[in-house]
């Protein structure tokens, strides 16, 4: 039975567990949405909830806190622009997706991300046609006119 037992422990001893706790928090804010196993993901976002949660009071010594705790590109991101979009929110911030089993392990996989999460510019680009499983790349086309080589002759 589990009495008396908190929480997850995910096979590692408290320092491991609190780094991992921090590096996931972090790259979710400052990415927007991170892929890990579904353990991480459901052991990462009550955290990161209270995150978002502790700086919409717009408390200077709360704001400190957090800047001690994340890294300075989380804490301006988390700041700007997560906070402001999710205000009209009381909770539920991030929302998990899960994904297939992972191919070396078959560990279930999940994504957490947002709900205000807006791709990149840089993900918004349409990838490239795959052809006979390699990548092409987009080549431009001569585009002349038949009838005009037909006259040149």
């Amino acid at each position: 039975m589990r009495h008396l037992v908190f929480g997850k422990r995910l096979s590692r001893d408290t320092a491991s567990r609190k780094a991992l706790l921090a590096n996931l928090a972090n790259s979710l804010i400052e990415e927007g949405r991170v892929t890990t196993t579904l353990a991480k993901a459901k052991f990462a976002r009550p955290f990161v909830e209270k995150l978002v949660t502790y700086i919409k009071s717009n408390k200077l010594y709360k704001k400190r806190e957090l800047a001690a705790f994340l890294t300075k590109k989380a804490f301006r991101r988390l700041l700007l622009d997560i906070t402001p979009k999710l205000n009209d929110r009381t909770s539920g911030y991030t929302r998990i997706i899960k994904l297939g089993p992972r191919r070396g392990d078959s560990a279930p996989m999940a994504r957490i991300e947002f709900l205000n999460w807006e791709k990149s510019k840089a993900s918004q680009t349409t990838p490239s046609k795959k052809k006979n499983g390699r990548r092409v790349k987009n080549l431009k086309i001569n585009t002349k006119n038949k009838e005009g080589n037909k006259d040149e002759k």
